[in-house]
């Protein structure tokens, strides 16, 4: 290293890769352990916090003596790379460390990792997780040693297997025990955590969610606390979500109308299935979903990895690191997630084309928050609320208002300036507004989808791309709209369930 370089890396600063040290100390064995549980950094010895050269009484004795002492007092033993800088007569010890290979490193009994420019100390969960990322695995691939196949469901396990074989081209023939040990879920008859989690045949409190419909701060309308199963647990947040939100019909003059919930599910899914799928299980807190008037949030214990900062989150800049491997891959074969890391990706996208505010994201020291709005795009933002019977309203405030909204239903009010308003107005919107049977015009297409249901109702939508020739995203948008419709029906959980047809 030269003056030059030197001269830029004291005008920096200390950061997340570089430490100022005005003597040697035990604070720079502490530095250099936090460096190695990092991305490796480096600690100049004789310089003040401020940058500016102090120098160290140092000779090459003195700085074996200190290589051998943080030998010595670290483990797994680190030695740092040294390199002694001469500047106006005052010396500098530079000692440089890489990230270590296996983590983590520990000195006098305690992990520590570098966060900013500052060194914090590690938590016991921090430690096992670190070391877990290292040798490639999670927590949820170790065994329990309270458990055993014996006290699973395997039905559970059955059902999961039936998904998979609906969702691919392939056909799982194996027994369950056999597809649990493909799976690394099993070894002997001893259980890993992932399985437990997965297909637990009761409750457990490590899987504790409390639900919330909340009318105010502090007032509380309805509650549910969930212990069962991931895959159950996911489902049944997304129904006390549907539960607690609203789903508005709107008529814009056109043979088709239109349903829109508050929300847009498929992004309050990929929010819930995140929650189940990346909690920390090994922490004391709960999951926790807080439904209010005009927003939902989620919280969900178990902090992201410090080396992923909320812009690099939001912008999709990163590297997936699933909290439970095993768990994702089973979420992945069972269908539940297609790729990891998109999800927050997807979610922004979904709020942006639904228009409605972009969801709120927050890290916090115990885990994640995220906040998401609802509202009404467009013309639908200034919608005028108001009680049944809505027919004897409408013509009133048709100047004043575009949409007219109830607890259940949207009307646009021009369809009463039409000829013979008022009588045709009124019949319009007294049929839409008081009936659940509404004017639909299925597509061909659509067509096609309900009579290949009918035929087999536990039909995927793959199956179904692959037999009309019409892409899989394509195919899941017409399910959508005679989902919204009333016309298709999803009965039970995404595995395990089947379609219903209804309407005309």
């Amino acid at each position: 290293m030269n003056l030059d370089e030197l001269n830029i890396i004291l005008s920096r600063g200390e950061n997340i890769r570089t430490e100022f040290k005005t003597s040697f100390s035990e604070d720079v064995i502490i530095s250099l352990c936090a460096f190695s549980n990092t991305q490796g950094g480096v600690v100049f010895v004789g310089v003040s916090d401020g940058g500016e050269i102090k120098g160290v009484e140092l000779t090459k004795e003195t700085a074996v003596q200190w290589a051998n002492e943080i030998k010595g007092k670290t483990a797994p033993s680190i030695i740092p790379d040294m390199e002694i800088l001469k500047v106006k007569e005052k010396y500098i010890l530079v000692m440089s460390v890489i990230e270590y290979p296996v983590k983590p490193v520990s000195t006098r009994g305690r992990y520590y990792k570098r966060v900013g420019n500052s060194n914090h100390l590690l938590s016991v969960s921090e430690v096992v997780n670190m070391h877990l990322k290292t040798v490639n695995t999670s927590w949820d691939f170790y065994l329990r040693e309270d458990k055993t196949v014996h006290d699973i469901s395997l039905e559970k396990v059955q059902k999961l297997i039936e998904t998979i074989n609906r969702r691919h081209s392939f056909e799982i023939t194996d027994d369950p025990l056999t597809f649990l040990r493909k799976f690394q879920l099993i070894s002997g008859e001893k259980i890993t955590h992932a399985c437990w989690l997965l297909f637990m045949p009761d409750m457990d409190v490590c899987t504790t969610v409390e639900l919330g419909r909340f009318s105010s701060s502090t007032v509380i309308k309805d509650s549910l606390t969930l212990r069962s199963d991931l895959f159950s647990e996911a489902e049944d947040i997304m129904d006390f979500i549907r539960k607690h939100i609203n789903k508005r019909v709107i008529f814009n003059g056109q043979l088709e109308n239109e349903e829109r919930w508050d929300y847009p599910l498929e992004a309050v899914r990929e929010l819930v299935i995140n929650m189940v799928l990346h909690r920390d299980y090994t922490a004391s807190y709960d999951s926790v979903l807080k439904v209010y008037d005009d927003h939902i949030e989620f919280y969900n214990p178990g902090a992201t990895p410090p080396e992923i900062d909320l812009p690099h989150l939001l912008s999709n800049d990163y590297v997936s690191q699933p909290r439970n491997k095993l768990i994702a891959e089973v979420f992945k074969a069972g269908g539940l997630i297609e790729k990891y890391g998109s999800g927050i990706r997807r979610v922004l996208e979904t709020f942006h084309v639904y228009g409605l505010p972009q969801p709120e994201f927050q890290l916090l020291s115990t885990g994640f928050r995220v906040k998401i709005f609802s509202g009404l795009s467009g013309g639908l933002r200034d919608a005028a609320i108001v009680s049944e019977p809505l027919v004897p309203v409408l013509k009133k405030i048709q100047d004043d208002v575009g949409v007219i909204k109830t607890s259940k239903t949207e009307v646009r009010a021009s369809d009463l300036s039409q000829s013979g308003g008022g009588q045709r107005g009124g019949q319009r919107g007294g049929q839409r507004g008081g009936q659940t049977e509404e004017v639909f015009l299925k597509s061909d297409t659509q067509k096609a989808v309900l009579d290949l249901i009918r035929k087999n109702n536990q039909i995927t939508r793959k199956e179904i791309s692959s037999t009309l020739k019409i892409s899989e995203s394509a195919i899941q948008k017409h399910i959508n709209q005679l989902k919204l419709k009333k016309i298709l029906v999803r009965i039970g959980a995404d595995f395990g369930g089947y379609w219903e047809v209804r309407g005309r």
